[in-house]
């Protein structure tokens, strides 16, 4: 079974965003070493029922907030989405270090991401 791991905010302005959810939950920000501007928020304490996420700027892609959805395999996640009336927002990108992503929308056009583990992605 899939389940929601990490979520995401688009942001206009990134860094005042993360000032904002600094301030306003403790939540503990740090700008991401990869290639892209991406602010990794922890919310809490690991071992707590909880999701971490990010921040960042997405573009024109979507606004406000996206569930990630752990997947095993994001082909055949890809594939599943669109026959049963779903669209890929975005093709099959890789995450250095970290998986393969993609966003989607559902048949009633809520936006959510699918993410499948693979430290090994990108590397090499």
């Amino acid at each position: 079974m899939s389940r929601v791991t990490h979520f995401e905010i688009s942001a206009d302005d990134p860094e005042k965003m993360v000032e904002f959810y600094k301030q306003v939950f403790g939540w503990e920000i740090n700008k991401w070493e990869g290639p892209a501007e991406y602010w990794l928020v922890s919310t809490g304490d690991p071992d707590s029922p909880g999701i971490d996420g990010a921040i960042f700027n997405s573009g024109e892609l979507f606004s406000g907030t996206v569930n990630m959805v752990e997947v095993e395999n994001l082909d055949d996640a890809l594939e599943r989405i669109t026959q049963n009336g779903g669209e890929a927002l975005s093709a099959k990108n890789i995450i250095p270090g970290v998986g393969y992503h993609a966003y989607c929308k559902d048949i009633e056009g809520a936006i959510f991401g699918i993410i499948q583990s693979d430290p090994q992605a990108g590397i090499g």
